[in-house]
């Protein structure tokens, strides 16, 4: 059967191919952006950032109460506003030169919020990073509605790759699992004395954090008392610090 393809028929064969395969794609996305559209409400009023708007999971929601069996993807990280995130962003809108004409990339980006902060302090390009390929159109979404363009979005799992021209990392609640807590603290370690990149960590104090070899590199930064409807969303949590991480600061 190949044999009956000539090199300008497999040629057109292919183009069509990812033409429909693109066409897929975004009927694909404009479904999601549908959903999440749907399913979420526009809110963060009530958090340490009340200037960024996020579309977010709420007690007003369907799926608030629904079962969650129902809920058609994966575990919905991306519509909650954690609160270190909460608290990086907040620190990052109070001190834009942090990422001013930088480059930034928020690694477990979620709801896009710290990303969405460091565009608007004047970031010179912002990368979002979150597995979950929803978190990415929930971005867009929320950049969107705080009349910014989106970051560039990337689902691949970016902890221990080699990263070259990024100035700045933030990490926003990514300390709730020790092995993931291990892999991120050797990935930072090697991003910091390879290419000297500044490590931002947003955290609100989870016993998998504070039991961490990595504390102890750590200088905090800021503290920020959590609003009340995000204590008591989080279980009695009742601040969220910034800390810095760079180890030559302990050497």
């Amino acid at each position: 059967m190949l044999g009956r393809f000539s090199p300008q028929r497999y040629s057109q064969c292919f183009k069509t191919f990812v033409k429909t395969f693109e066409q897929a794609r975004f009927k694909s996305n404009e479904s999601i952006r549908r959903f999440i559209s749907e399913n979420t409400e526009t809110g963060g009023q009530l958090s340490l950032t009340p200037e960024v708007k996020l579309r977010l999971l709420t007690s007003n929601c369907r799926f608030w109460r629904e079962r969650p069996e129902l809920w058609p993807f994966d575990d919905p990280y991306w519509a909650i506003y954690w609160p270190g995130g909460q608290a990086l962003s907040r620190y990052l809108l109070d001190n834009p030169d942090e990422c001013q004409g930088k480059t930034v990339l928020d690694v477990g980006s979620g709801c896009g919020a710290s990303a969405i902060a460091a565009k608007l302090c004047g970031a010179a390009h912002v990368i979002a990073n979150d597995i979950d390929e929803v978190a990415a159109i929930a971005t867009q979404m929320n950049s969107e509605l705080n009349s910014l363009e989106p970051p560039v979005c990337v689902s691949e799992n970016m902890i221990a790759s080699q990263i070259q021209g990024v100035d700045l990392i933030l990490l926003g609640d990514m300390f709730y699992d020790e092995a993931l807590a291990t892999s991120l603290h050797t990935w930072l370690d090697n991003c910091v004395r390879t290419h000297g990149t500044r490590v931002l960590i947003g955290d609100p104090g989870r016993a998998q954090f504070q039991s961490h070899d990595i504390r102890g590199l750590l200088r905090p930064l800021v503290q920020y008392e959590l609003p009340e409807s995000v204590k008591e969303e989080n279980y009695g949590l009742t601040c969220s610090r910034v800390w810095l991480y760079h180890p030559q600061f302990f050497k």
